[in-house]
């Protein structure tokens, strides 16, 4: 099921997508949900032309959690050695955007880069979580952009700056609850162009070895996203560019850069 998060009349609900189709192509209808997606739901029988509505971001995520140099050729390509443990890091809630949204050019960069990620989102709280439960606690997958400046990060050892500015982090354009994620494509297209095209299968830590080390250290809450990192061909945006991440199973997630300020 595909669940998406969106506004009409000034109004927020989430729904569930159906039909066939894209978001700039129409066909699409959203089913309003009674109440939240993370527990027991029930489908309104209202329903929306998506053409109607604003999607949003798909979450509100108390936290974002991300793992950098998750692929080896990605680490290759910016001189770095694939790290012994997970490297994770924390983008937050204010970085968080959703489809057509525009990502702000930060006036402290020069170098602005994009990242198409596989995107888990939790569906429980949980903590510890044991390999054998972490199905049980993800309520889905979405597509999502890790958009790094590039130069900020290779200046400052912390990357919070460099990673975490607002706008930094689109998401969406919604959750799909049935997929296996274990062998997807991962694209990313600027201006129509392919920059980046890799399989999640080529990612060194699996979804459960990332849920597993997470939990060890700190508590996911529903809505909570972990990105699980970038495959390679990363490279920079300019005012004005369209960047596209699709991810097979899921859709894509569109957005333009834009001047900040």
């Amino acid at each position: 099921m595909r669940i998406a998060r969106f506004s009409i009349d000034g109004n927020v609900a989430f729904g569930a997508v159906e039909g066939e189709g894209t978001v700039e192509s129409g066909g699409l209808v959203i089913d309003i949900i009674k109440g939240i997606p993370y527990t027991d739901f029930e489908l309104s029988g209202t329903k929306v032309p998506l053409s109607k509505v604003r999607l949003l971001p798909p979450v509100l995520p108390n936290k974002v959690v991300a793992i950098g140099r998750n692929y080896a050729e990605h680490a290759e390509e910016l001189g770095n050695e694939v790290p012994e443990v997970p490297v994770a890091f924390f983008k937050p809630t204010t970085s968080v955007i959703g489809p057509g949204d525009a990502i702000e050019f930060p006036s402290f960069s020069s170098e602005l880069h994009h990242e198409a990620e596989l995107a888990v989102v939790i569906g429980r709280m949980c903590r510890e979580v044991p390999r054998e439960r972490v199905k049980d606690v993800i309520f889905g997958y979405t597509c999502a952009n890790d958009v790094t400046a590039r130069d900020v990060q290779r200046n400052e050892a912390q990357w919070a700056r460099a990673k975490g500015f607002d706008t930094s982090c689109p998401l969406g354009p919604w959750v799909e609850t049935d997929l296996d994620p274990s062998d997807l494509a991962v694209q990313a297209t600027v201006n129509g162009e392919q920059r980046q095209l890799g399989r999640t299968s080529d990612m060194i830590r699996s979804i459960e070895d990332l849920v597993v080390h997470i939990t060890e250290a700190m508590t996911l809450l529903p809505g909570d996203v972990i990105l699980t990192g970038t495959p390679a061909g990363v490279g920079p945006l300019t005012v004005g560019d369209e960047v596209a991440v699709t991810i097979e199973g899921i859709g894509t997630l569109t957005n333009k850069v834009i001047k900040r300020g």
